[in-house]
């Protein structure tokens, strides 16, 4: 694909992402839908990227961007869930998709099928959770699957190296898979923090959001490449530096903040749309690739059907079982409890306390895991892991079967799509969610938090106004700062934010009749005063969430609406001082 090329799939990928957003419709549907339709135009020219470009230029900063916005609070929470699916699900659907394809596939050796089965196994979870937020999805489903989608393209990438390799018969950096699977792991994890740690503390020292933001953006793909040159993980890397430094953003100026989430969220939705229309534009000449090779087309279609129906089925299997699972052992140990003195009270404690634990730390009802195992959609490792099967093995002989793994990817990819995606919002409707214990953490979450936010701004607010009374000459009158005072504590019990009144109020009378100078020198004062308040009330919600008594999502939230206020602020101060 030459550059006229990807700039007109990048271009008609935004034009029809745009048409669905404004009709409401499933962007990552339309934008496959449409691209294969366009794949079969008569004398189209092939549109085909290295895989190893998509690896490491496509898939970094989208895991990147996702993992700076994500909590690592929540991830490290629901770790076991996260791990079983993003890892043990992996594993499972790679050997049971790896053994019913070399039934059903009679050009697929084992080895072969089980790179067919690495290829499809790592789910990808842009449309579920687009369309979980929209249907309201409870916060813990969704950390989940986006966690899921952090951890499972490392696993699903290392195994398919690993049957790569034994179906190639090429030397491998570490024989045991154990070892190569553990190695990329860690090593991966340390190049991901040691990166971060880096770019923490340069950034400390740069105070230009320009060149921070720069610096961001060279994160994902220094992280991801600089892994793979160890023969380790790069997507781990990925990961870990965009989860550390997202944790740490409070760290970094309010320009770099809010440019960054800008940059992030653009490129996101830019990559997104790419990738979605370019898995369509795939489907005619990966047909073609099969046809070249002399197999009938309609037999490998009817086994990509078949390879299909078992990926959905096991992930179906797995969530099941493992709640059956979870429930079985609970109700377990109420059993074992049952003749002990007062065991009925510790039960009803137990119950009570998890009652009042966060959303992520109480057992999923059946209902959400149900919708966990129907959010199985297949994105861009899926793509680019199948693109990326050697043609030769180390012999010079043909890999076996390589066309055909290529279609039944394709066809799993898109199906999975219009299968699960399509249905998914109606299934969710359907088993008809309840999200009022939800909203009601969030709700007492939010009312924690607005708390620190007044208590800061009036304990900083005091120590100002005590500093300033002590300043002879300062040109503050006190009885305006006793008005001033008053109307900040009454704004800020009700408003989530402070902005337009803690203006300071020269059109009330307060300072009227007034020299010029001293009213200028009052109002600096005051934006000084708004200012170092909401860097008190940051700093606060920082420590209460570091404390794990705040929520990371509403301190996410709340962080931006104070970024928000002291960008006003600094305008403000700014064009008061030129």
């Amino acid at each position: 694909m030459d550059g006229a090329q990807l700039l007109l799939v990048v271009i008609a990928a935004i034009v029809v992402t745009a048409v669905a957003h404004r009709r409401g419709l499933q962007t990552p549907l339309i934008l496959v839908v449409v691209g294969t339709a366009v794949s079969f135009i008569p004398g189209l020219p092939r549109f085909e990227i290295e895989p190893e470009l998509i690896l490491s230029f496509v898939l970094p900063p989208l895991l990147y961007s996702t993992a700076l916005e994500f909590s690592l609070i929540h991830f490290l929470r629901n770790l076991r869930p996260i791990l079983g699916l993003g890892i043990l699900l992996v594993v499972a659907t790679t050997l049971v998709v790896g053994g019913a394809a070399n039934i059903m596939v009679n050009e697929l050796t084992l080895g072969a099928a089980l790179v067919l089965g690495a290829v499809v196994a790592p789910p990808d979870a842009v449309s579920a959770v687009a369309i979980g937020r929209r249907l309201g999805l409870s916060k813990r489903v969704m950390t989940i699957l986006t966690g899921e989608s952090l951890v499972n393209d490392a696993a699903a990438l290392t195994l398919f190296t690993i049957t790569t390799v034994a179906v190639t018969q090429q030397t491998a950096f570490i024989e045991s898979p154990v070892l190569f699977f553990g190695y990329g792991a860690v090593v991966g994890l340390l190049v991901g923090l040691v990166l971060a740690v880096i770019v923490l503390r340069t950034r400390s020292r740069l105070n230009n959001a320009g060149l921070e933001t720069v610096l961001g953006i060279v994160v994902p793909f220094a992280a991801y490449l600089i892994a793979e040159e160890l023969h380790a993980s790069g997507v781990v890397a990925v990961v870990a530096a965009g989860f550390l430094i997202g944790h740490n953003a409070d760290r970094t100026g309010v320009a770099t903040r809010m440019q960054e989430r800008d940059v992030w969220r653009t490129v996101s939705v830019l990559l997104e749309a790419f990738v979605f229309a370019y898995m369509g534009l795939q489907v005619k000449f990966v047909l073609d690739d099969v046809v070249a090779e002399g197999r009938p087309i309609g037999g490998v279609l009817l086994a990509a059907l078949g390879v299909l129906l078992v990926v959905i089925l096991v992930r179906v299997a797995w969530v099941l079982l493992d709640h059956a699972r979870l429930v079985g052992q609970a109700r377990l140990g109420r059993w074992f409890l049952r003749d002990r003195p007062n065991a009925r009270k510790a039960i009803k404690r137990a119950r009570h306390r998890e009652g009042q634990l966060p959303p992520e730390q109480r057992v999923l009802p059946l209902k959400s895991d149900l919708v966990i195992s129907w959010t199985g959609m297949r994105g861009v490792v899926t793509l680019a892991a199948a693109a990326g099967i050697p043609a030769v093995t180390a012999s010079g002989a043909e890999f076996p079967g390589r066309a055909t793994i290529q279609v039944i990817a394709l066809v799993v990819a898109i199906g999975t799509l219009l299968i699960q995606g399509a249905t998914l919002p109606a299934f969710i409707r359907s088993l008809k969610l309840d999200p009022a214990a939800d909203e009601a953490y969030t709700a007492q979450q939010h009312r924690h938090a607005q708390q620190v936010i007044l208590r800061a701004g009036q304990d900083t607010m005091r120590e100002l106004f005590a500093r300033l009374a002590e300043q002879k000459g300062s040109g503050v009158d006190p009885a305006a700062v006793e008005a001033f005072a008053a109307r900040f504590a009454e704004a800020q019990r009700a408003r989530q934010r402070v902005v337009d009144d803690l203006e300071p109020a020269e059109a009330d009378g307060e300072l009227d009749g007034r020299h010029d100078a001293k009213r200028q020198l009052m109002a600096e004062q005051f934006q000084q005063a708004r200012l170092e308040m909401v860097r008190a009330q940051r700093r606060a919600l920082t420590a209460e969430r570091d404390a794990f008594r705040l929520d990371d999502d509403v301190y996410r939230e709340l962080i931006e609406q104070l970024d928000l206020d002291e960008a006003s602020v600094t305008a403000r101060l700014s064009s008061r001082l030129q």
